[in-house]
């Protein structure tokens, strides 16, 4: 990985029917169904509409051998209609079923959390290392007949390893961190290895981005260490819907692109799965345009370590940097001045407008030569106009400053004023790597100044607004760089678009908590209960709970792990069933769905979260 450059990892090859993954192939987008499997005409049909969208893998969970073999039902038929897209089967807690999927389609995804361990109950066990050793064994002796049948049927795998589902004993001995989910992966591929099976590709998926981020990177860095390049697949899981699903997905997925990691990626939305394609293409795309930039000569900071990062330390200036969360500056240049109480800025950013128009309830940053001095009017400065910001008394002075702006002279204006805040801009094709290498700059001139991370996009559709916006800023924040961010967009009408796309990035990197969060799945073969129309139910009854968290899911697989961080849970549990969680307690079980969500909110209220 070039911290700097963009260069996408060459991986191995791994061949997946007539779309291989990795080496030099594009990267691959896919998504997941979410009917039942043994609907034979409902999963074709929704195969070819996911297909038809962009899909170059089809996923179906198999829960047993039934669902296993009647993949190979599926699979015939899409051949009868002309569709060869490979078929990719997702087990769960049952052995037989992947010896079965193996030969029907051409991949089969198995989850080391619960492929030979029991499903997870949050026992600490101990283990020696005689009783690990044998552990190992078991899977080893479970595992390899399933290699022996895909050898023979020419069958890929995919060792998926899910933050909410590692068994109890890998968290004995790891704990919930990422080398555990490494080493989760990692137990199968050397077992696969040793029998000489190379068709892997190896994926590792968390809620929380920063999590997934540095877990991923973490897994590439163990893999290169013992002379393996596995093609990896990357994903967000219970990323949500709409706005905070894309963002989420955007910010976690595309900080790895922009690293060079990842050779097939899926979007996972709460929404129809065909629904997830075109927000994939739309992130692929964007990253890959970065391809051939000019090249960034930068020094690394060898005490920053991309795998285990933390906050930049900054001194703090007023309410920006320190152990401040992030501000987020709303760009109002264009003299739209509509605001959303939901979605309040720090600071307006005016330009050269004339502050006198302004009430003092506002925080107003304005071009320097428009200054005028008020107790909520700052100024900024440009590079050129460096020397003349100590003639300035202002409690916070801005400069808007490029990577190529931080000159020696720059660096020593930047340590002697406490009361500088830049506004780091970038115009360089490649933008992350650019600021990145901006941000170290700083590291190694031990220069403690807040830095707001500015960009500017030219974008008239939202959606694309908020992936390019979410990959890049999210990019520097899971890396612990940036005490505000400010999002420009000329060819937004309403600039409350922005501000809330601000928040939401916050959200999505866990910088700023700013709303509830909902850990929702995308849904698949395994939901029994309308999981749509549960969210928006959810949403609203709960949505003015700001910093409450809470998990919905579609059944036990990932439920109760993948959200053991949220405060509350709403999983299926049977058909038209619900089970309500407490943190990681299952509190009440089976209640009726159309009952689920009023007993949600008394439980809320009963535990004295509720906010009226």
């Amino acid at each position: 990985m070039d911290y700097f450059n963009y260069e996408r990892r060459q991986s191995s090859v791994v061949h997946i029917g007539d779309t291989p993954m990795g080496g030099t192939n594009p990267i691959r987008i896919q998504s997941m169904a979410n009917v039942s499997t043994m609907d034979t005409e409902a999963a074709v049909e929704q195969a070819i509409r996911m297909i038809e969208a962009g899909a170059e893998y089809v996923r179906f969970t198999a829960q047993g051998e039934r669902e296993a073999r009647n993949l190979g039902v599926i699979r015939s038929h899409l051949r009868e209609r002309g569709y060869t897209t490979p078929l990719v089967a997702d087990i769960h807690f049952n052995p037989r079923a992947a010896d079965a999927a193996a030969e029907e389609v051409e991949k089969v995804r198995i989850n080391p959390g619960n492929y030979v361990d029991k499903a997870r109950t949050f026992s600490h066990l101990e283990y020696t290392d005689e009783e690990y050793a044998a552990e190992i064994q078991k899977i080893r002796e479970r595992l390899v007949p399933f290699l022996h049948i895909c050898k023979e049927h020419h069958t890929a795998i995919r060792v998926g390893v899910n933050h909410g589902s590692l068994s109890d004993r890998i968290m004995s001995r790891y704990g919930d961190t990422p080398q555990g989910m490494v080493e989760s992966c990692m137990e199968f591929l050397r077992i696969c290895e040793e029998e000489d099976f190379h068709d892997i590709v190896l994926s590792i998926k968390a809620s929380n981005t920063t999590v997934m981020v540095k877990t991923v990177r973490l897994l590439a860095r163990v893999m290169a260490g013992e002379g393996m390049r596995y093609p990896l697949h990357l994903g967000v899981t219970e990323a949500g819907d709409g706005e905070d699903g894309r963002v989420k997905s955007a910010v976690g997925i595309g900080t790895l692109l922009a690293d060079g990691l990842g050779d097939t990626i899926r979007v996972s939305l709460t929404e129809d799965p065909e629904a997830e394609l075109p927000v994939a293409r739309k992130l692929v795309d964007y990253i890959q345009e970065r391809e051939g930039h000019r090249r960034i000569e930068a020094a690394y900071d060898p005490s920053f370590d991309p795998c285990f990062t933390g906050r930049r330390v900054t001194r703090q200036v007023q309410d920006i940097g320190g152990e401040a969360v992030p501000v987020v500056i709303a760009d109002r240049r264009r003299g739209d001045f509509s605001l959303d109480r939901q979605a309040m800025p720090d600071y307006l950013y005016i330009g050269s407008e004339d502050p006198d128009n302004f009430p003092n309830e506002f925080r107003l940053i304005v071009d320097a030569h428009f200054w005028k001095d008020r107790p909520n009017v700052y100024p900024c400065f440009i590079a050129s106009e460096a020397e003349i910001m100590h003639a300035y008394e202002s409690p916070i002075k801005f400069i808007s400053l490029t990577y190529d702006d931080l000159t020696d002279a720059m660096l020593q204006e930047l340590r002697t004023d406490e009361r500088v805040v830049i506004l780091l801009r970038t115009h360089h094709q490649n933008g992350v790597g650019d600021m990145r290498a901006a941000m170290h700059r700083l590291r190694l001139a031990d220069c403690e100044v807040p830095v707001v991370l500015c960009r500017g996009y030219e974008e008239a559709d939202v959606e694309s607004l908020r992936l390019k916006a979410a990959a890049d800023f999210g990019a520097l924040l899971l890396d612990g760089f940036g005490d505000g961010i400010l999002l420009a967009d000329d060819r937004i009408d309403d600039p409350r678009t922005l501000d809330q796309c601000m928040f939401s990035i916050l959200q999505a990197t866990r910088s700023r908590i700013s709303k509830t969060e909902y850990i929702s799945c995308p849904s698949c073969g395994r939901t029994l209960y309308d999981l749509q129309s549960a969210i928006a139910r959810i949403k609203g009854a709960t949505a003015h709970l700001k910093g409450l968290k809470i998990g919905i899911m579609g059944c036990i697989v990932n439920g109760p792990g993948e959200m053991a961080d949220a405060d509350y849970g709403y999983v299926g549990a049977g058909r038209g069933r619900i089970n309500l969680y407490k943190g990681k307690t299952c509190v009440l079980k089976n209640i009726p769905e159309e009952e689920a969500v009023d007993r949600l909110v008394r439980l809320i209220k009963e535990n004295g979260d509720w906010q009226d």
